[in-house]
């Protein structure tokens, strides 16, 4: 049995970083999103995005 779940990668395209209001790339391998202009990178636990900042990782 996998433990991965499968992404909507439609309904994560419909999101953007709370911080900037740009656009976010989905990293698969990592289950996270990438905000490139806020350096930030927000997990997706059990195919749910986690978008607060407060559980984001830095990527710079």
């Amino acid at each position: 049995m996998s433990d991965e779940v499968k992404v909507d990668r439609r309904a994560l395209e419909a999101l953007v970083c709370p911080v900037t209001q740009t656009r976010l790339s989905y990293d698969p391998d990592r289950q996270e999103l990438i905000s490139k202009a806020a350096g930030l990178a927000f997990p997706i636990r059990g195919g749910i995005p986690i978008m607060l900042i407060d559980e984001a990782r830095e990527t710079r």
